[in-house]
């Protein structure tokens, strides 16, 4: 320290530099939102293989499809929303060899007196 014209006293840092500063995180109105993804709670073991397949799926293609039966397939019984054979029989029209996939209930249609090969 003699040469350099730096006294001891000026070398040291002062306390407040030596404890490192943590930062806060900026949350704006609302505060932050934290969620994790659902996951079904059915029991059913063939629900929950296709739900693995499906998570697996989503992840490793680009299919938009895999996704939007991945979030379908986790949806609560109460948002899954239903389908009635008539919509679905009238959604197919014109699309032989073609197969639907409907991920919630289908519900019966008493006014459908025939129903269309889906297939």
């Amino acid at each position: 320290f003699g040469s350099s014209g730096i006294s001891a006293q000026h070398s040291k840092r002062s306390p407040r530099q030596n404890k490192s500063v943590k930062m806060g995180i900026d949350i704006e109105a609302g505060g932050r939102v934290k969620s994790k993804a659902r996951v079904t709670k059915s029991e059913n073991p063939y629900t929950r293989l296709l739900c693995k397949l499906y998570k697996f799926l989503a992840r490793r293609t680009d299919s938009k499809f895999n996704k939007v039966i991945l979030k379908r397939l986790n949806m609560t019984r109460k948002s899954k929303p239903s389908l009635s054979l008539q919509k679905l029989a009238k959604l197919m029209a014109g699309k032989d060899g073609k197969i639907a996939v409907v991920v919630g209930p289908v519900t019966d249609d008493k006014r459908l007196y025939e129903v269309p090969k889906l297939s």
